[in-house]
């Protein structure tokens, strides 16, 4: 099975399974691959855990 990286509005990050609808409000991030993969990337660009809303704070 594949997965996406997805991102929200508040720039929090998720993986979902290749095939399924995203659920509203994110949105793909441009990466898919196996789920290794995915996390990786993930691991590499969401540096900053905390919501935008928190970061613009």
């Amino acid at each position: 099975m594949g997965y996406r990286v997805v991102v929200n509005h508040e720039e929090q990050y998720s993986i979902w399974p290749d095939g399924r609808d995203l659920p509203d409000g994110w949105r793909e991030e441009g990466v898919s691959g196996t789920k290794e993969d995915c996390l990786a990337h993930i691991d590499r660009v969401w540096t900053d855990l905390r919501p935008l809303s928190a970061r613009r704070s």
